[in-house]
């Protein structure tokens, strides 16, 4: 099979979706990888690093979606991209379609077949293609919160950790999945204040037993979300349904509630977000202020630490890319389950049911 690597497009995107090492195991079985020049440079990754590996290099994004049956990526096709792909090409992916419609439709127009990395389930129900970027978007959503509390970044002026005779930060953070858990950690480690919270009281008697006694985790729901943006300092927005829109957990009107330069992280923004006010931003100009609330809404997040992001990515995506080069696409969605959790578009159809309901389209069943 013949693999294409093209360097990611997207704004402030510094990430690549194959490391040399996955090069060299895909050509070993015989199958020929394109990777685009320059395309590992933003993870530090150089060129002659993928051709001593194997790999035939070529200068533009044309030239590898011209050849290549199996394109694999960090991000989305980006609207300059449309144009190129080809209806006998699947594209493996983060997608976030429910975000999009327009990438939705164009995907469906062009006819590829979409695998989407964040929905591709094991066989215990987890996401493992999204828990890496999730830990490190967890993970980093501390980090720019810290940044952006500041006075200058027309935050509060508060410190997390406070320091003897002054309070710390006060953090909530709405959902208890991988990354509310890996930014309590964090937060944790800041000595902030943090709320956890969450509708699935399994994960919060988990999260009890895990987290250091300045996490405390509470059961989600209007009246404790309220009352925890009247205390927050930094509100990180972590919540997830699979394939879906992420639900709305603060209106507008919530946030006169907040303080004055207090922030939001809303880390739900590639699933179009869990706060009325947020819209997507980069990381090129990350925030804005709504209702005197600073918002970060930045959809790459990960894309900023390219080195850490794309080891962390490629270590989960290598043996799926294998598969599919080995079996072929067909028989390698036929056989496995796994694969057809990522399937979202083939033949022209909708196949996640949770993107099709988003925007009212019949579900296509893959056959």
């Amino acid at each position: 099979m013949i693999i294409g690597v093209p360097q990611e497009i997207k704004k402030d995107e510094y990430r690549v979706a194959m490391l040399p090492v996955g090069v060299e195991e895909l050509t070993r079985r015989g199958h020929q990888v394109l990777v685009q020049c320059g395309a590992g440079q933003g993870s530090g990754l150089p060129d002659h690093a993928y051709h001593a590996c194997g790999a035939r290099l070529v200068e533009s994004a044309a030239e590898i979606f011209a050849e290549a049956e199996l394109i694999v990526k960090v991000k989305e096709p980006q609207r300059a991209e449309y144009a190129l792909l080809r209806s006998e090409q699947t594209l493996f992916t983060y997608f976030h379609f429910a975000a999009s419609q327009e990438l939705t439709e164009a995907m469906l127009a062009c006819g590829v077949t979409c695998l989407a990395y964040e929905t591709l389930r094991d066989s215990h129900g987890r996401l493992p293609l999204l828990t890496p970027m999730s830990e490190v978007a967890g993970r980093m959503s501390i980090q720019e919160g810290a940044k952006y509390l500041e006075k200058p970044q027309m935050g509060r002026g508060i410190l997390l950790g406070g320091v003897p005779g002054v309070a710390p930060a006060h953090i909530t953070i709405l959902g208890g999945g991988i990354v509310g858990a890996n930014a309590a950690r964090i937060a944790a480690g800041f000595q902030a204040d943090v709320a956890i919270l969450d509708v699935n009281l399994d994960r919060l008697r988990y999260l009890d037993d895990i987290m250091p006694a300045n996490v405390n985790v509470l059961f989600s729901d209007r009246h404790t979300i309220r009352e925890q943006l009247k205390l927050a300092d930094l509100v990180i927005g972590a919540v997830l349904i699979p394939g879906a829109l992420a639900p709305r957990l603060v209106d507008r009107s919530d946030l006169k509630l907040m303080k004055p330069g207090s922030v939001i992280i809303d880390v739900a923004i590639d699933q179009g977000g869990c706060m009325e006010t947020s819209k997507p931003t980069s990381h090129s100009h990350p925030t804005y202020v709504e209702e005197d609330v600073v918002h970060y809404c930045v959809t790459n997040m990960p894309g900023a630490v390219g080195r850490t992001s794309t080891y962390a990515l490629c270590n989960v995506t290598l043996p799926w890319v294998q598969q599919l080069a080995e079996h072929g696409i067909y028989e390698s969605l036929s056989a496995s389950a796994e694969l057809r959790a990522a399937l979202n578009i083939y033949q022209g159809g909708v196949v996640n049911s949770a993107v099709a309901k988003t925007f009212g389209m019949k579900v296509t069943p893959f056959a």
